[in-house]
């Protein structure tokens, strides 16, 4: 087996695993933003309906 090819396919996978980490970390932030602007737009319905009734009744 060659020795360099070896080490050229390890230094190319730890590439990848490094690579990887850094897409599932931001992956996880991105799903974590989109959540909190699905409740921020639920809060936003909420009290825009709230409003809306408020103003109906005066």
């Amino acid at each position: 087996m060659d020795p360099e090819l070896l080490e050229r396919i390890t230094a190319r996978r730890a590439e990848l695993d490094e690579l990887e980490e850094q897409l599932a970390k931001q992956l996880a932030e991105v799903r974590a933003e989109r959540n909190e602007l699905a409740v921020a737009e639920r809060v936003l319905e909420r009290v825009s309906e709230q409003l809306a009734n408020e103003r109906a009744t005066v």
